[in-house]
């Protein structure tokens, strides 16, 4: 079994921490919104990584944006989606294997846009402070 290397940034370790100790319980909110705990595999390291993202979900399909605040590169976790598009989605005390493609269609990613801005009106915000499109996942069960 790979290893597990938890984040170098403080707080997503602190949150991760929770999460996994509660069993999805506790630490599943951001800024008082819901989020999702994705476990994927490092691109670079092959190890296990957790990361916690927005909750957005639509029809049974999850949204992930890799905006990185509006960050000028992506996140880590994009690189690693692409890399290895099977994850391990925590939505509460609900943990299940799925799978994430990069939204490529225009309308398609339109749509999940949306939705995404819907349920955190910040990522509209982050598309201002950056000249990269913020790429889109749709993550749906395996």
């Amino acid at each position: 079994m790979p290893e597990y290397i938890p984040s170098p940034t403080e707080w997503v370790r602190k949150q991760v921490e929770q999460i996994e100790a509660s069993g999805g319980r506790e630490g599943m909110t951001l800024r008082g919104m819901p989020v999702v705990l994705v476990t994927n595999t490092g691109a670079q390291t092959g190890a296990v990584r957790k990361t916690p993202l927005m909750r957005v979900e639509v029809d049974g399909t999850y949204v992930l944006v890799a905006s990185k605040g509006g960050a000028p590169k992506h996140p880590v976790w994009y690189f690693n989606l692409l890399k290895t598009p099977d994850v391990l989605l925590r939505d509460g005390e609900v943990e299940r294997p799925m799978r994430a493609r990069l939204v490529t269609d225009e309308a398609e990613r339109a749509r999940l846009w949306a939705a995404a801005v819907a349920a955190y009106p910040d990522y509209a915000d982050y598309q201002t402070k950056t000249t990269r499109q913020i790429p889109v996942f749709a993550v749906e069960p395996v």
